[in-house]
C-alpha cells in the first residue's frame, strides 16, 4: 500500500452535515477498494483564492490514506461523479503525519 493525502473542496452552500456525509461517501469508496483512512480533517468553509464553477467559499475536507495504486483510479473517478466537490488533489507521500494540518493549526492559533 502506497500513502496519500487527499484534499477535496465541497460546494459553499452545503451544510456541515452535508459535508460530512460527502465525506463518509469518499472514505466507503476507500474502504471498498481496501484501503484505509488514518486521518480525516474537516478544515471548514474557507475564501477561495479565485471562484471555482462560481463558488467564492468552499468546505475542505482532508483525508490521509493507505490505498493501493489500482485503488486511486476508482477513487479519482467518485470525486469527479460528485457533482458537490467542486475541486479535489491527492497527494503521494512517503509517510502519513497524524499530526493537525497547516490549516487546522492556524485555526487553533485563531480561536
Amino acid at each position: 500500500m502506497r500513502f496519500y493525502e487527499t484534499v477535496f473542496i465541497v460546494k459553499q452552500d452545503a451544510s456541515s452535515s452535508h459535508v460530512e456525509s460527502v465525506a463518509q461517501g469518499i472514505i466507503a469508496v476507500i474502504k471498498e477498494q481496501g484501503g484505509e483512512v488514518t486521518k480525516t480533517e474537516f478544515c471548514g468553509l474557507r475564501y477561495l483564492a479565485y471562484p471555482i464553477k462560481k463558488n467564492r467559499r468552499g468546505h475542505y475536507v482532508l483525508l490521509n490514506i493507505a490505498l493501493d495504486p489500482t485503488g486511486i483510479n476508482e477513487l479519482e473517478r467518485k470525486l469527479r461523479l460528485n457533482e458537490d466537490i467542486i475541486r479535489f488533489l491527492i497527494v503521494n507521500t512517503d509517510k502519513l503525519d497524524n499530526s493537525p494540518s497547516a490549516l487546522m493549526r492556524r485555526n487553533l492559533r485563531e480561536g
